[in-house]
């Protein structure tokens, strides 16, 4: 990739989790409601599942109750009875226990499926970003949205939605259950409300900044991990393991420290409702105590009433601890969402005008083009060049002139600021995305090759590419010798990137892709530079055949590659200075017969363009 773009990248690459200004988000709950609504029955089973497994466990204190007023403290300790009572509350048991277990599952399978779906939007989106999007926004970043964040929301049904449930009807039947088996001590009870509900408020705007916070350092640590991964060769080539190990264990202890006072604060938070809870059983046995010693409260009442109130803190202490898991998922589905309501700047016209793919010359044509990554610094300047079908054009220059932007336009990766490119007379952004690209087909400097066979990465997944075409267009290429070699053939399996396979063996590898696709015009970015001699004369060869009756562009580093075009353009800070063919532009004696004579040993002087 050029300089000019390799600059841009680094004055604007930012945090995506720290956006300039403050974004607007809609509510969490919308956010997920509309995916609960499809899996509506499953979520209406596990309530109705709920409800049965509550039911199933709170009646087992009145059983006791039951138990200890009408029948031991009444002088009846008829076994009969008692075995009833004890038959009823094991029946209880399991039946809380059996719905438990089927409300669980039934809360999993709806909460995967929507994760599940999240997590495919939200790949499916981030695919169709425009390429300044990435620019801007470090991988880590967005492998962190694709990962972590996806998990956060799985927690949040995993564990929010079922405490909420199970927990909030809990409390509400608890409540039911006290004020039945005495008003007055159940007042007194909630005289502790006010106090839970003091707390949490205060609690909870210092929480979600804890937790925003931590998920803002991890973010860094993700994307500053991935970037060391992927330039590992250049550190250890450069012994920058120390320096890179530094800056690593100050973002790791960031992050390290944060997550401290997350647990600081998460402690003190459930401990401080623990003190409530003791305080609050303290004072009914206290209070229900001097009851039962003046005979104005049978003692089955108290203890069932001590159970209730002991299991009342129960789920307000299991609901606080998943404030914690509330908060993160918030946090994560508003980061999820942020990057769902990009929009991408490259966007298909409303009335796209499809080219006919078997039709199409490739007469490509530059309208007084001028682009700038920043404002004001542009990188090319009213630009005009036309390129006829079938034609050959080499284009050089030195690093930053703009030769890579000058592709990146005709791929539409970025929009023109001023001017027009067109194919064939028509402009591309009238053009479906998705077949212009299948028009224009590029080979870079560094192919990219993904996790999977020869065979897949040669025809990229596309399974109406039969294997037969595959073997025909890396035997013409010249690697099939290479790939036979391999102990599977063309079923071996890549790693990430081709590693193992040298920058020939994976240019030849992407140069078949080419091949295979036939796209009508065939740009190669510096595609032959770090090729042996033996690998450039047979890509050349194959270049030769493939280029015939298509629009070629070459971006050269060896000039040896474009000397025989049919066109060359020697560019200058975005300019064309000198145009013409091999023989014209060396009667002219400017900048390219400069650099053919340095590339060829005549001028050893350092040439500036």
């Amino acid at each position: 990739m050029a300089q000019e773009i390799r600059n841009w990248q680094m004055d604007q690459k930012t945090d995506a989790n720290e956006p300039k200004e403050k974004p607007k988000y809609r509510s969490s709950f919308r956010v997920l409601s509309s995916y609960m609504l499809e899996h509506k029955y499953t979520f209406l089973a596990f309530t109705i599942c709920t409800l049965i497994a509550i039911g199933g466990e709170l009646l087992q204190p009145y059983l006791l109750k039951l138990a200890i007023d009408d029948h031991l403290m009444a002088g009846q300790a008829e076994f009969r009875s008692l075995l009833l009572i004890g038959g009823l509350y094991l029946l209880l048991s399991i039946t809380s226990l059996l719905f438990s277990y089927i409300s669980n599952n039934l809360l999993q399978k709806a909460g995967q499926s929507i994760v599940a779906s999240i997590r495919k939007r939200l790949f499916k989106h981030i695919t169709k970003l425009s390429m300044s999007y990435f620019d801007r926004v470090p991988s880590g970043s967005l492998i962190t949205h694709v990962s972590s964040d996806t998990e956060a929301v799985n927690q949040f049904f995993h564990q929010v939605v079922q405490s909420i449930v199970r927990d909030g009807f809990t409390l509400v039947f608890i409540l039911v259950m006290m004020f039945q088996l005495d008003v007055t001590l159940t007042l007194y009870s909630l005289l502790l409300l006010p106090v839970i509900a003091v707390i949490a408020i205060a609690f909870r705007t210092y929480m979600r900044k804890t937790y925003q916070l931590a998920r803002t350092r991890l973010s860094r640590l993700v994307a500053f991990t991935a970037e060391n991964l992927a330039g590992m060769p250049l550190i250890q080539v450069f012994h920058q393991q120390s320096e890179q190990s530094k800056q690593f264990n100050e973002k790791n202890n960031s992050y390290f420290r944060a997550n401290l006072r997350e647990i600081r604060t998460n402690v003190l938070f459930n401990r401080t409702f623990e003190v409530l809870n003791n305080v609050a059983i303290a004072c009914i046995v206290w209070f229900g105590g001097q009851a039962v010693l003046g005979e104005t409260l049978a003692f089955g009442v108290l203890y069932a009433f001590i159970t209730y109130i002991r299991m009342f803190f129960q789920p307000i202490n299991t609901i606080t601890q998943q404030w914690n898991t509330l908060q993160a998922a918030t946090v994560a589905i508003q980061r999820i969402w942020s990057i769902l309501e990009v929009e991408p700047e490259i966007k298909d016209a409303a009335a796209a005008k499809p080219l006919s793919e078997q039709a199409a010359k490739g007469e490509i044509e530059f309208r007084n083009v001028s682009f700038a990554y920043k404002e004001g610094e542009p990188v090319i300047k009213r630009l005009n060049l036309t390129i006829k079908g079938g034609q050959m054009l080499g284009v050089v220059g030195s690093t930053g002139a703009g030769k890579s932007s000058l592709i990146s336009l005709l791929c539409r990766f970025y929009d023109v600021q001023q001017g027009d490119i067109t194919i064939d007379g028509i402009s591309i952004k009238s053009l479906p995305q998705q077949q212009l690209h299948r028009i224009v087909g590029l080979v870079q400097q560094e192919p990219y090759l993904f996790t999977g066979s020869v065979l897949d990465n040669v025809r990229l997944f596309d399974e109406s590419i039969t294997r037969e075409q595959v073997i025909e267009a890396c035997r013409f290429i010249g690697a099939d010798l290479i790939i036979e070699r391999m102990s599977e053939g063309y079923d071996t399996r890549l790693s990430e990137k081709g590693s193992g396979l040298s920058a020939g063996e994976r240019q030849l590898i992407s140069f078949a892709r080419i091949l295979v696709f036939q796209p009508r015009i065939l740009i190669l970015d510096e595609a032959t530079a770090n090729l042996d001699s033996q690998t450039e004369q047979l890509i050349s060869r194959a270049l030769d055949f493939v280029s015939q009756g298509r629009t070629t562009i070459v971006i050269a580093h060896r000039l040896s590659t474009i000397m025989g075009a049919d066109q060359i353009i020697v560019m200058s800070k975005g300019e064309i200075i000198e145009q013409g063919t091999h023989q014209e532009l060396l009667k002219l004696g400017g900048h390219y017969k400069e650099m053919i004579d340095y590339a060829q040993g005549k001028d050893k002087a350092k040439i500036t363009i």
